[in-house]
């Protein structure tokens, strides 16, 4: 029995399993109290509030499949939340408006995470081919390469954090600015959105974990070749 796995791939495995559970509970929760504005209404009023007139809300298939494509400048609502009038639906669509705000006012963070995609996707692809091989051929250098790379990854995924969390406050100080919701209304998207910021921390949580048993993996194996 791998002990390292033990202490810390599986409680980062655990914490991610609850951190997906915690968003999909709160999404029906919120899904069931009414807000009285769409989540493309919600969007759309996020994008006005940031002064961006040059982005498109459009509906997707699927279940909380949102997103932003900043290359199409088109914000793609699932079919939970593109035309439902709920809590749930609002917070999610004012989200994905928050990023494109960010997009267009030139948020640095977005920019430096931007920048690292390239490596990351390289270092996501070819990380553990190249792990698997340094261990089958107990090669240390293709070892050092493999954790470098998914060091990579790891990075942009530490990099989303801020990008995230920024996109909520955003969404959450434009729905309360328009006055158009209660108290009660903006608690239940900000519980939607901290909910969903957790699956982001429980990746890297779980990416992480594995950075640090694969760092001890590979001292494991230099200090016997020695």
């Amino acid at each position: 029995m791998d002990y390292t796995y033990l202490i810390l791939i599986l409680p980062a495995l655990i914490f991610s399993i609850w951190a997906q559970a915690r968003v999909k509970s709160a999404f029906q929760k919120y899904s069931a109290v009414r807000a009285g504005m769409s989540g493309m209404a919600a969007a759309q009023m996020v994008l006005r509030s940031g002064e961006v007139a040059d982005v498109a809300v459009r509906p997707i298939s699927g279940n909380l499949t949102d997103n932003y494509d900043p290359r199409s400048k088109v914000i793609s609502l699932s079919q939970p939340v593109y035309g439902a009038d709920s809590v749930a639906a609002v917070g999610v669509a004012a989200h994905e408006a928050g990023h494109a705000v960010q997009y267009a006012r030139g948020y640095a963070p977005v920019k430096v995470r931007n920048a690292v995609i390239p490596v990351s996707q390289f270092g996501a692809a070819f990380s553990w081919p190249l792990l698997m091989l340094g261990l089958l051929l107990s090669s240390q250098k293709l070892m050092l390469v493999g954790i470098l790379l998914f060091s990579a990854a790891v990075l942009f995924q530490l990099l989303t954090l801020p990008v995230e969390f920024d996109a909520s406050r955003r969404a959450l100080r434009a729905l309360e600015d328009c006055g158009r919701f209660s108290e009660t209304e903006l608690d239940g998207a900000r519980k939607v959105l901290r909910a969903a910021a957790l699956t982001y921390v429980a990746a890297l949580a779980v990416s992480a974990a594995q950075l640090l048993r694969l760092l001890m993996i590979f001292g494991g194996n230099g200090r016997r070749r020695r």
